[in-house]
């Protein structure tokens, strides 16, 4: 079975590449969250004709959702001959902007020396199509398999999820009466299961000053020079502390088994003057800075001890610093979230990659946040991890590729854990 498996995957390579294009030429950029529509009725159509029964779900009132941008979403799913368990896969189907610096065409999918190149390429495109070939592929050749498959493509994971999975955990979709195993399949590679991800919390802090004339800054007051001191602060306190922070979870790469903090942006004083504008800026004292940070903590931390150290830093400068003055505003928070090396889908996919590649797996945690954080926290389902084909490092980058041989590998073992979990001589 396993080798008719191995067959009918091998034999519907070409399938698998016209279908990542396919996905990839569908520029789902968010923000603003385009084209999610389109790409959801694409794959209704694609798995009603292998059988599954598709809907789509609107996330009306989630953050992002407008008439002009609406936030939709596909579950699709297979029921089986008798009473089981519930396999899902979970892909997102929104990307990130191209970005300068491409030498292919982002949204092209153009197939070159064995990769598919595009936005979304590996960043999850690529393996939303391995998990749909897998499931095809298992349904072939397993009909009367036991219990249930699904497969979902869902919005915003690229900003935070809230319209995608998380919208469909709070309506029960991700229960544990209703799915039992969760497979994401991120970008983590192919011989690696990823078991979980770092916690984040981000916030805007605000430095306030007096606006006066630019000739007599004395007689107003920088908000800029007081931000000034925060990013000092952070330099000379913060940044050291949090680099003799380690996790014993197996994030990679390895600079992220440490607590890391990114200033995301920085807006001081007017408005920036549009480029297309020829107009000089007007001499004013800043009296607002702002910028916003991207605080990566460990398991072993806490959102409040998190949140704690900033406040710490501010209110030293509101006493030592004359005139300091600060609002902060928290923005988004997401736990840690870690599943056991021994829960069934663990095993089942560490087994699966034993099988098809001749390897025991890597377990590894991603140093960013994915949907397994809306999964676990509120479908309360713990059964998750993230395995698919692709570079982690591709993501986001310019000329961002997957490799055809790893999603037919990945695919593979996708497959190899359908058999184990739902076929006739399921472990489960």
């Amino acid at each position: 079975m396993k080798e008719n498996l191995f067959a009918a995957i091998d034999a519907r390579r070409g399938d698998l590449i016209r279908l990542t294009q396919d996905l990839i030429r569908i520029p789902t950029v968010n923000p603003p969250g385009q084209n999610y529509l389109t790409i959801c009725e694409y794959l209704a159509a694609r798995l009603e004709r292998s059988g599954f029964r598709a809907e789509l779900h609107r996330a009306h009132g989630a953050p992002g959702d407008s008439d002009a941008y609406p936030r939709w979403n596909i579950l699709a799913r297979r029921t089986g001959a008798s009473a089981g368990e519930c396999v899902h896969f979970n892909s997102h189907t929104d990307v990130v902007e191209p970005g300068e610096g491409w030498t292919k065409d982002p949204f092209g999918g153009d197939l070159e020396d064995g990769k598919i190149y595009g936005r979304g390429a590996c960043d999850m495109k690529g393996g939303l199509a391995a998990s749909i070939i897998a499931a095809e592929a298992f349904v072939s050749v397993v009909p009367d398999f036991a219990g249930a498959i699904e497969v979902s493509g869902t919005a915003d994971e690229e900003s935070g999820g809230y319209g995608g999975v998380a919208f469909l955990a709070e309506k029960g979709f991700f229960s544990p009466d209703r799915v039992q195993h969760v497979i994401i399949p991120e970008p983590l590679h192919k011989d690696r299961i990823c078991l979980g991800h770092r916690g984040g919390w981000w916030a805007e802090i605000e430095t306030k000053g007096e606006i006066a004339h630019g000739s007599m800054p004395f007689l107003g007051d920088c908000a800029v020079r007081h931000m000034g001191a925060l990013l000092n602060a952070f330099e000379e306190e913060l940044f050291p502390a949090l680099s003799m922070r380690r996790t014993e979870m197996p994030v990679v790469p390895e600079g992220a088994r440490v607590s890391t903090l990114n200033i995301n942006s920085v807006h001081g004083g007017q408005a920036e003057i549009s480029r297309d504008s020829n107009a000089l800026p007007s001499h004013c004292v800043p009296d607002s800075c702002r910028i916003v940070i991207d605080r990566r903590y460990l398991i072993e931390e806490t959102r409040e001890s998190v949140k704690a150290e900033i406040v710490s830093l501010l209110e030293a400068l509101k006493h030592n610093r004359v005139n300091f003055d600060y609002a902060m505003r928290e923005l988004n928070h997401v736990a840690p979230s870690m599943t056991d090396r021994e829960a069934p889908v663990v095993r089942t996919v560490a087994n699966a990659i034993d099988t098809v590649l001749g390897k025991a797996p890597d377990y590894v945690a991603s140093p960013g946040s994915y949907d397994q954080k809306h999964i676990d926290r509120i479908g309360k389902l713990k059964n998750c991890i993230a395995y698919g084909p692709g570079l982690l490092e591709l993501a986001h980058k310019p000329d961002e590729y997957v490799g055809v041989g790893d999603m037919i590998d990945s695919a593979k073992v996708m497959a190899i854990s359908l058999l184990t979990l739902l076929g006739p001589e399921r472990e489960w």
